[in-house]
């Protein structure tokens, strides 16, 4: 059977318009743990129709380099997928965020190149489209390398500043416009193109070195929504609307999570696009960290106050994901239930590293979905509650955040765990979280402190819940 042209451009649109649906229908159920397995299924199999209509749609002449890249790429996807720790998820998504930036720097780089090789005169549309993309993709690219090095502590997680940064900042953000107005203008500028990437990849790491580690999870989404940015951007150069309508889902529900992220750690997003978050900690508030005398506890004490307690609210942080030690806490609550204890979860938006961290990591234990609330749901039961056991976590907890008007955290939304009855904290040591400041929380009379990795901790706790 042969398709007219007319024929086959409405087949293309119709299988376009089926994979949006797709992208969309699997966004909506990415918003339930419940769906997410499904949702993500759906996302995939719109993005499969997207690519096989585009590459028969533009009539690809040549599929054995698309063919290496699938098996490759996917072979190194499948790998990572299968082998990928849950506490090095953040770094994983930096990185997709990344690649996403820098597929687009490469494919509006061929397209610049192709238009501009016949020396002919080439639309103001495609060519502003390129700038953009280039500019975006670039800073996504080498921005999210960056992240991906502070999670990974190849380089340090505090914030990395210098004088006049924000300006020298400013100032290479407008000579990056300049340079692709310049582009756009004479048409034939290969040199000025190669500059313009290479001011927009200084700039993306000039932007998130400032940017300490407690702010990681801000910075994760932000770039997922440049990313997105920087795809829609190359849909436009490439006319193609596929690439256009999934950028722009991308780039919008980035910042969406974005603004969720700031508003729940109390930031400015005006300061986080210019890179201005830096190290909230100061040398004379980590003097004191340490100091004050705590109320240390052993796993057999903790296990009476939880095996006879009626309500205890598990709090879960980084630590819990370091020490994988989700499938152990799920047993406490099945020991503690069997008792006749509740037992709940308060996950804060900012708990881990990345939006969503602690939700996947308590998934993968399969603790229920109806025993976790999100910060605003299980607040004002901590007043109700027995026992707040906090497991890893620190800066979500501060009481300073709400209590001191000078701490430099004030301000940013925290769980109410020092308003439970008694409060277990289950910490290595008391070293600080990522604001770099001591937690009042541990130094109360209510806290008890179990000194140890958090795995062990537990296991312990479960040993002695037995026995009480």
């Amino acid at each position: 059977m042969v398709f007219t042209d007319e024929a086959l451009s409405t087949i293309t649109g119709l299988a376009y318009l089926l994979a949006a649906a797709l992208f969309i229908l699997g966004l909506h159920r990415l918003s339930s743990p419940e769906t997410a397995r499904s949702g993500n299924v759906l996302g995939a199999t719109g993005m499969l129709i997207a690519v096989v209509v585009t590459l028969l749609d533009r009539q690809i002449l040549g599929f054995t380099w698309i063919v290496v890249g699938v098996v490759v790429g996917g072979g190194i996807g499948a790998v990572l997928a299968r082998t990928i720790k849950m506490t090095a998820m953040p770094q994983m998504v930096a990185l997709f965020n990344g690649f996403g930036g820098g597929a687009s720097v490469l494919v509006a780089s061929g397209e610049f190149t192709r238009l501009t090789a016949g020396g002919g005169e080439v639309g103001m549309q495609p060519l502003i489209t390129i700038m953009v993309s280039l500019l975006i993709g670039s800073v996504t690219f080498s921005g999210s390398l960056v992240a991906f090095g502070k999670l990974q502590e190849l380089i340090t997680e505090r914030a990395i500043t210098f004088p006049l940064q924000k300006s020298l900042n400013l100032v290479l953000f407008l000579v990056a416009l300049g340079l692709a107005a310049y582009t756009v203008g004479i048409e034939q500028g290969q040199l000025i193109f190669a500059a313009l990437i290479a001011v927009a990849l200084i700039l993306g790491v000039l932007l998130v070195m400032p940017i300490g580690g407690a702010d990681m999870p801000v910075v994760i989404a932000l770039l997922n929504s440049y990313s997105g940015l920087a795809a829609a951007a190359t849909g436009f150069a490439l006319d193609n609307n596929i690439l256009i309508i999934a950028g722009s889902l991308v780039g919008a529900s980035g910042f969406i999570l974005t603004r969720i992220m700031t508003r729940a750690m109390n930031r400015s997003l005006t300061n986080v696009i210019f890179g201005t978050l830096g190290d909230v900690g100061g040398a004379a508030a980590r003097e004191l960290i340490g100091k004050r005398p705590v109320r240390d506890t052993s796993a057999e004490d903790a296990a009476v106050v939880l095996a006879y307690a009626r309500h205890v609210i598990v709090v879960p942080g980084y630590g819990l994901a370091v020490s994988q030690a989700q499938h152990h806490l799920r047993e406490m609550a099945d020991l503690l239930e069997g008792r006749g204890v509740r037992v709940s979860y308060a996950v804060h938006p900012v708990a881990g590293r990345m939006p969503g961290h602690m939700n996947v990591l308590l998934a993968e234990a399969d603790v229920p979905y109806d025993r976790l609330y999100d910060l605003e749901a299980i607040n004002d039961e901590f007043e109700r509650a027995d026992v707040a056991m906090v497991v890893g976590a620190n800066d979500v907890t501060n009481p300073a955040a709400r209590d001191q008007a000078d701490s430099p955290i004030y301000g940013m939304p925290i769980l109410n765990v020092d308003r439970a009855a008694s409060v277990l904290v289950l910490k290595r040591s008391l070293s600080p979280g990522f604001a770099g400041i001591d937690n009042d929380l541990f130094y109360m009379p209510k806290t008890m402190m179990l000194f140890g990795d958090a795995r062990e901790s537990i296991v312990q706790l479960n040993a002695a819940v037995k026995n009480a």
